[in-house]
């Protein structure tokens, strides 16, 4: 299975860029999954995510108070306004993935439990009031060549392009 997450990137990032697991720019996740080893899967999926994420592209959002997540909750992160059009992409992309056959990675996290954010990293953060475009949209790949140390990403829908 290809080990994937849909992104929006508040940094900026560029088509098959790689950076180290830690190294992440900025972003909010939209949607880990995975997606079979088939041939033509992820040219597919990416086509799909261009259709799903044009309409969002530009949408303006506004980062909220922090919050701490993770298992431990040891993960500062900031919190993102509910934005419709950011809650309608990233159900669709759940549907992409099921209709792709894969599998989504935290079910309890998405469609109603989806809680947009950023998280910190590296003194590298966004405070509240701040506002966000959705003007990145990526497909990023967890292990590439099966090294899980990096990423790079696969495909990028941007504004303007």
């Amino acid at each position: 299975m290809h080990n994937l997450v849909a992104a929006v990137f508040v940094e900026p990032v560029a088509p098959d860029q790689y950076f180290r697991h830690e190294d992440w720019p900025l972003h909010i996740t939209l949607l880990r999954f995975d997606l079979p080893e088939a041939p033509g899967v992820l040219d597919r999926f990416a086509e799909q995510l261009s259709e799903a994420a044009r309409p969002a592209l530009g949408v303006g959002l506004e980062v909220a108070g922090q919050a701490w997540f993770g298992r431990q909750e040891n993960l500062l992160v900031s919190l993102v306004e509910p934005d419709p059009a950011l809650q309608l992409l990233h159900e669709r992309l759940c549907e992409i993935v099921l209709e792709n056959r894969g599998r989504i990675a935290s079910v309890r996290f998405t469609g109603p439990g989806y809680r947009p954010h950023i998280t910190h990293h590296h003194g590298r953060s966004r405070t509240q009031g701040d506002a966000i475009a959705l003007e990145r949209i990526a497909l990023v790949d967890m292990a590439p060549g099966g090294d899980h140390a990096w990423r790079q990403v696969l495909h990028l829908v941007q504004q303007n392009s």
